[in-house]
């Protein structure tokens, strides 16, 4: 399984890396990964015109995207398309942080695993 990270480098500046989450087969139940540690979980929505401009992440968290579709600019310029079902890695807590916005006119839920 894969998620996309958001980090920043040792300057401050926000870059992308895509993760592979190691998974072992467990039987019926499936494929599982490892367990995470996790310190809370918060449900957002946002409305429609979400646009949020060059912020950190306020806590290294996941991000699960549930519907809607957000664009995401890093600060070294690159941008990349998430949509639900998309699962993020957020650990730009200092730096230049990163730009969120919605591209779907809908309300867009998402659930913050702190970590």
């Amino acid at each position: 399984m894969q998620l996309t990270r958001i980090y920043a480098d040792a300057a401050g500046e926000s870059h992308f890396e895509t993760v592979d989450i190691a998974l072992e087969a467990k039987g019926i139940v499936g494929d599982l990964s490892e367990p995470m540690p996790a310190d809370s979980v918060i449900f957002r929505e946002n409305e429609p015109g979400y646009d949020w401009d060059f912020h950190h992440a306020p806590a290294r968290q996941l991000i699960i995207l549930l519907d809607g579709a957000i664009e995401i600019e890093v600060s070294d310029g690159e941008k990349r398309s998430f949509s639900g079902g998309d699962v993020l890695l957020v650990e730009d807590t200092w730096g230049k942080g990163h730009r969120t916005k919605n591209t779907l006119p809908i309300r867009r839920r998402s659930i913050f695993i702190r970590l």
